[in-house]
């Protein structure tokens, strides 16, 4: 039994009737950039965040790069953040000339370890950027109050949570601003490359609507040096079918990562992900931690079974550091501990029992 590791055809296959008219719509109107499509989806995005302000643009890096931009957050300026996370979060600080700055992560939910924040504070830093990672948020008032107290910007990547909670509040309104994500294989995924930043900030969210469009706030006049990051009207499109069955594909997830809780609770050799009780989390990736993650990926791939690693290498290790000035690689163990231990199992919406038991039947033989 083959089953990949998320399944966009049959996502598709569901949709193909609103997605395909939607999609002529657009070429039929011929309006491809900006337009009513994109302005629909700000405020569709806005309101299922619950913030005042969403600000579409090319995709989830670009998001991170406007917020930072629009925040003042340049050349020796410090942003503190996770090294378990994709790389996208440290390219948008370091390409402002500002320093990434790692603190360790927690076993089990691979978040920021938020006890570890205040003693990476210096007279440099401006910013904490905590991942919402794998879906899950991480411990927002602990990060809040201690921003507020060093006079401290916090900026949500996002890019891997939407719909997922932190005291009955949406991710994407639990700090400054947030970014998200609209990359295929994300919760809610155009066709193509998308991203959003949303905030309650008025000065923020124009700034990065500015920045994101060659520094213009009026045509041909330009008051910065901004970029071309906007949000096709087709894939704003794509997203407006797709956003109201967001919620109903986060609960098959969670669905399914109960059954994988049940069924590989207690096997040795593997440690099955940790969710806090302040919150309700998306598992935009279901991940578990092993030595023999090797065996088992492979033992998985030879049944047709899709997986991957989530990170092989933690970011504070990556070869590219060693040409950022003043960086000194940090030891963290617990996430050092994670390189190439950590892999996903399929966890996407519609994925059956049968599905399942096929997948736990594998690793179960592979750690025997």
């Amino acid at each position: 039994m083959g089953v990949p590791l998320l399944d966009l055809k049959a996502q598709y296959r569901d949709l193909q009737d609103e997605l395909d008219a939607a999609i002529n719509d657009v070429m039929a109107n011929a309006a491809f950039i900006g337009g009513p499509k994109v302005a629909a989806l700000e405020q569709a995005i806005a309101d299922y965040c619950g913030t005042k302000y969403a600000v579409a643009c090319g995709n989830g890096t670009d998001a991170l790069f406007l917020i930072l931009a629009a925040m003042g957050i340049g050349k020796g300026d410090e942003v503190i953040t996770t090294p378990f996370t994709f790389f996208a979060t440290v390219e948008a600080i370091v390409h402002l000339g500002a320093k990434p700055v790692f603190v360790d992560i927690e076993p089990g939910t691979y978040n920021m370890d938020v006890t570890a924040l205040e003693a990476a504070i210096t007279d440099r830093t401006k910013a904490i950027m905590p991942v919402h990672i794998f879906g899950q948020c991480v411990d927002m008032d602990v990060v809040n109050e201690i921003a507020g107290r060093h006079g401290l910007k916090v900026i949500e990547d996002a890019c891997q949570a939407i719909g997922a909670t932190y005291k009955g509040r949406m991710a994407g309104s639990l700090a400054d601003a947030a970014a998200f994500s609209f990359f295929p294989s994300k919760n809610l995924g155009c066709a193509g490359d998308g991203g959003i930043v949303t905030t309650d900030d008025k000065e923020i969210a124009d700034a990065c609507r500015k920045l994101a469009n060659h520094g213009s706030s009026r045509k041909y006049y330009h008051d910065a040096f901004g970029v071309n990051s906007r949000l096709d009207s087709l894939q704003a499109a794509i997203l407006l079918v797709k956003l109201p069955h967001l919620d109903t594909w986060n609960a098959q997830r969670r669905a399914a990562a109960e059954v994988y809780g049940e069924l590989l609770a207690g096997v040795d050799g593997i440690e099955l992900p940790v969710v806090r009780d302040y919150g309700v989390p998306v598992y935009h990736l279901y991940i578990v931690k092993s030595e023999r993650a090797e065996k088992v990926m492979a033992a998985l791939q030879e049944a047709g079974i899709g997986t991957a690693l989530y990170y092989p290498l933690a970011l504070h290790e990556q070869e590219c550091f060693e040409s950022v000035d003043g960086f000194v690689k940090p030891s963290l163990p617990e996430v050092e501990s994670c390189d190439a231990r950590t892999f996903a199992l399929p966890c996407f919406p519609g994925i059956t029992r049968s599905q399942q038991d096929e997948i736990v039947r594998v690793v179960k033989d592979a750690l025997a």
